[in-house]
């Protein structure tokens, strides 16, 4: 079975828009995993717009499940952070304040020294790494020699595709698959990832461990609930 973590970020940012603690992430996150899912991801950034650095800190003895923290090492505050919380995943995104969501991913053949070393201190602490990539070849071969564990393919291109009816736009993810599953890179998989595209993305590429998914998944549950919700994409990663 392919695990599901659901990224809380707009739980946080709902609770940020009106102030105090209402929802409670703490509390959703609880219910999450007890819904069923396998892991809790958060996307913490410097500017605090959703998830808040001391939310890692609340989290962390709740999640009893895999904890994946998402962002930048390029801010010495999100690897202190990562160092001291020890999650089971840390996700590395080039993600910078100035953009709405994460909407690219690592060029690994310029940023192969400092992603090197970054991976290095990470693995240290025994956290598993993960580098989030657009599905090209070279970024691949290249994020192996970085020392990273898995690689998540950044799904944009293929769900706006999917939704216009171009299931063709899912060849180079499966062509990235193939490559990272020879040379020994595990995968993940995550953004705008939703019940509706999920399916054939899985079906067509055998090999992902986990999905991050987020705004498509609170989406949803504002119509079925979020037990509801958890229980339908469960039922599709089986």
């Amino acid at each position: 079975m392919i695990n599901l973590s659901v990224n809380i970020n707009k739980i946080a940012t709902i609770r940020n828009a009106r102030g105090g603690n209402k929802p409670n992430l703490v509390e959703a996150a609880i219910f999450i995993q007890a819904f069923g899912a396998q892991g809790i991801t958060i996307h913490p950034r410097p500017d605090e717009r959703h998830i808040k650095y001391q939310d890692v800190y609340n989290l962390k003895p709740v999640v009893y499940t895999e904890f994946n923290i998402e962002g930048n090492p390029a801010h010495k505050s999100f690897i202190d952070l990562v160092l001291e919380i020890k999650p089971t995943q840390v996700t590395l995104v080039p993600d910078t304040n100035e953009v709405l969501t994460s909407n690219a991913g690592w060029d690994t053949v310029k940023h192969l020294d400092f992603l090197k070393e970054v991976i290095q201190t990470f693995k240290e602490k025994n956290i598993r790494t993960s580098i989030f990539l657009d599905p090209n070849i070279n970024f691949v071969k290249s994020a192996k020699k970085t020392g990273a564990d898995r690689i998540e393919l950044y799904t944009e291109s293929y769900a706006s595709a999917f939704e216009k009816g171009n299931k063709q736009a899912i060849k180079p993810y499966l062509e990235v698959a193939n490559l990272a599953n020879e040379i020994g890179l595990e995968i993940n998989a995550g953004h705008d990832l939703s019940l509706k595209n999920i399916g054939y993305f899985i079906e067509t590429i055998p090999f992902i461990k986990e999905v991050s998914i987020g705004h498509a998944l609170i989406s949803e549950a504002l119509y079925l609930g979020l037990n509801e919700t958890i229980k339908q994409y469960l039922a599709v990663l089986k």
